[in-house]
């Protein structure tokens, strides 16, 4: 019976930490900034995966025409290809934060190739806008001690979200933004995307159309969007 009880525990904790490890508001393995304050009338709106031509262009024509900052965790690697784009994001006045070199996910790499993603996309960002933020989101979410203690001694900030608009896949437009209506509550972190992992030129015009809809909509309602730096700045900023 005890060895069974011994086992059963064992796989439970494996499990919650497998759980931790991708969770985006999962605080085992070190903290994290998750959201603003709960409840208020702030919503940070942040994009992965780019620099993305055409979509990070015509996002930054549509955060302009309503006066909104964003923040866009960027691939070292794509900002290598297209520095212009990062500079247009930078020079609007959007905060441009470390998403790695490559797009790995953290969890299954060794420290020594952890640093040097996050170095890499550092150099790649720093070379193309110069002066940027210290904010960092890992691909996926996925993280370990490992992952978040590198980022710390970089002296990096790890970023994670509580509201997913699940437009990876190039979900219509009216998808995107019924998911993200199911889960605001004020004060929230919004993860969506200008970009793709796999390439370089994945189609997010739905996640255009969708930033511009859900900008409207919460506007109308009495929300301020505001970048992740600027909601970090209030004293109630939660992390779960």
């Amino acid at each position: 019976m005890l060895p069974a009880l011994i086992g059963l525990t064992a796989t439970a904790a494996a499990t919650t930490a497998g759980y931790q490890s991708m969770s985006p508001t999962g605080q085992w393995f070190g903290r994290t900034f998750v959201a603003g304050t709960p409840g208020s009338k702030q919503l940070a709106l942040t994009y992965d995966d780019g620099p993305n031509d055409p979509h990070t262009l015509n996002l930054l024509d549509v955060l302009a025409k309503h006066s909104v900052r964003a923040t866009f965790f960027m691939i070292g690697r794509y900002v290598q290809q297209r520095p212009d784009i990062a500079r247009a994001v930078a020079q609007a006045g959007h905060v441009v934060a470390n998403h790695t070199f490559t797009h790995p996910l953290l969890i299954f790499e060794s420290e020594t190739q952890t640093r040097k993603e996050l170095v890499d996309c550092h150099q790649a960002l720093q070379d193309a806008i110069g002066e940027h933020s210290r904010l960092f989101r890992p691909p996926f979410g996925g993280r370990r001690p490992a992952t978040l203690r590198i980022a710390c001694e970089l002296a990096l900030e790890t970023v994670m979200w509580n509201v997913t608009g699940y437009d990876w896949n190039a979900s219509p437009a009216a998808v995107i933004e019924k998911k993200v209506d199911r889960q605001v509550r004020g004060g929230d972190v919004i993860l969506l995307h200008d970009g793709s992992h796999r390439g370089l030129g994945a189609d997010r015009a739905q996640t255009v159309i969708a930033t511009e809809n859900l900008i409207r909509r919460y506007k109308d309602e009495g929300y301020d969007f505001v970048s992740v730096e600027e909601m970090q700045m209030q004293p109630s900023g939660v992390i779960p």
